[in-house]
């Protein structure tokens, strides 16, 4: 059972509009196939109303209406009421699992809870609702008052509820105690169905899950990423993965749209999902080291049965320091370009260069990288930039102290200017005119942006056009640093025009 919209939703700062709640609810139903998706509390409000009306009519009309289920309240005929109008027919009926929370929150004796329950399941099933009974705080009740707990089912069992719902409602269970309990509510009821609803304060849940398994549950309780409220609930997809290959279980899920339901949900809840989230992280199928994407092409050797495609995704090869020449190799295969091994291992060498300084680069990047670095420095360049030194200080102009070879002989100069760009062109400018007696085009536009897609933050684009004696050059530099993108387009343009010359 999915709790996204009704346990998920108490996730603090979460809260779904009715027709986003419609949405997911349609998708879980459709198109993830969960079995079943508790969607709200009766009587909240009335936009909760409006949602689990949509979402009943919805249900419905494809067949699943006995799937979607309202948690409901021990209040006499107020839940019953409330989730009847709304058209659902399955109560999850939430009463007190553990002694304490029975006498010190209702101040009640069992005898007299049990009274109450009895009332509230009776009207609902003369009013045609179908009745699955929560006992909260049920890990507290084992551990201190079993023989509360006991009591409890002992007088529920035959009144008609279809599913005891047990939840470690403050997330204070270890695995080994997981499957210690459910043997013991398993040896005392055989014949009742349970479920078991995890919390993850102890980071324990999806474990926890996997113990009630083992301990004999019939049925999980799940939230889209693993929302629910203080730390969460059990993540479906990191359950519904290891249930498959762990367990060999057979679900109903598809997992080739766990990646889309947990990027809507990611969307409606602006809960980010954390890019080292099993399954649905935007990491998990990104190999970074270059010795794993060289295994990779050596027989799958850093494969295990987690494969992206099994979820919709494809795997990825990060670009970065660490990446070595299979990765970049990789990355090229993707995009349909051949360099030669000299070229690949100058590309290797500039996304090195790039990660030393932080920068993340993407595969969207590596065209513009392969084009940068087999175009800037060639060998038949006739103007080189051999050094430079550009500084900026509160109060003070910026300067730049540049030397450059042009045809073989290197040449000085020291500029201030406007900015770091403008005083390192009038230090070029003062070369040209002094030392080679010609003039120095004039700058005509200047244009800083990324590359085209805008989804890299790890280049900048400087295009820059040149009015030279009445004739217009364009072009561009790409670097890291805005600075060096303008000074790489600049000393195009220079080789350029030496060329002519």
């Amino acid at each position: 059972m999915d709790c996204t919209l009704r346990d998920g939703e108490q996730t603090s700062g979460v809260s779904f509009l009715p027709h986003e709640k419609l949405v997911i609810a349609r998708m879980l139903l459709s198109k993830v196939n969960v079995d079943r998706i508790e969607v709200a509390s009766a009587g909240v409000s009335e936009g909760e109303r409006e949602a689990v009306r949509m979402i009943c009519r919805y249900a419905r009309q494809i067949g699943k209406g006995e799937r979607v289920e309202v948690l409901g309240f021990v209040d006499g005929r107020h839940s019953v009421d409330w989730i009847a109008g709304c058209g659902c027919r399955v109560m999850n009926l939430l009463a007190k699992g553990s002694q304490k929370h029975c006498m010190q929150q209702l101040g009640k004796t069992p005898e007299q809870h049990i009274s109450d329950i009895l009332e509230t399941i009776g009207y609902a099933i003369e009013s045609g609702i179908s009745v699955n009974l929560y006992l909260e705080d049920w890990s507290n009740g084992m551990k201190d008052s079993p023989k509360y707990v006991y009591q409890m089912v002992d007088a529920l069992k035959d009144c008609g509820v279809q599913r005891f719902m047990l939840p470690d409602t403050l997330g204070i269970m270890n695995p080994l105690q997981v499957i210690e309990y459910f043997r013991k509510m398993r040896r005392r009821y055989p014949n009742v169905h349970f479920d078991f609803h995890a919390h993850n304060d102890y980071d324990l849940a999806v474990s926890n899950s996997l113990a009630a398994v083992l301990g004999g549950v019939r049925g999980l309780h799940v939230t889209v990423n693993g929302l629910g409220e203080r730390c969460g609930n059990a993540p479906l997809a990191s359950v519904q993965a290891i249930l498959k290959d762990q367990f060999h279980a057979v679900t109903s899920i598809d997992e080739s749209q766990l990646n889309d339901i947990s990027h809507l949900v990611e969307g409606y809840s602006g809960i980010a999902i954390a890019p080292n989230q099993p399954i649905v992280g935007d990491n998990v199928f990104t190999q970074v080291a270059g010795v794993h994407a060289d295994g990779d092409t050596k027989n799958k050797l850093y494969y295990n049965d987690l494969v992206p495609e099994r979820f919709g995704r494809k795997r990825e090869y990060a670009l970065g320091k660490n990446s070595g020449k299979a990765n970049i190799a990789k990355n090229l295969e993707e995009l349909g370009l051949e360099l030669t091994p000299e070229q690949t291992r100058r590309v290797t060498q500039r996304i090195t260069e790039l990660g030393d300084k932080k920068e993340i680069v993407t595969q969207e990047d590596l065209p513009y990288i392969v084009s940068d670095v087999l175009k800037h420095d060639a060998p038949e360049d006739r103007v080189k930039l051999v050094s430079y030194v550009v500084s900026t200080a509160y109060g003070l102009k910026p300067g730049a102290n540049i030397k450059v070879e042009i045809n073989g002989r290197q040449y000085e100069a020291a500029a201030t200017g406007d900015g770091q760009y403008d005083a390192f062109v009038k230090a070029l400018r003062y070369i040209y005119r002094k030392y080679l007696g010609r003039t120095f085009p004039i700058l005509h536009n200047y244009v800083v942006s990324i590359p085209p897609g805008g989804r890299t933050d790890a280049l900048v684009q400087t295009i820059i056009t040149w009015n030279d004696n009445g004739h217009l050059i364009r072009t561009r530099g790409l670097d890291a640093d805005q600075t060096d993108a303008a000074i790489k387009a600049t000393f195009k343009m220079l080789n350029i025009i030496e060329e002519k010359q």
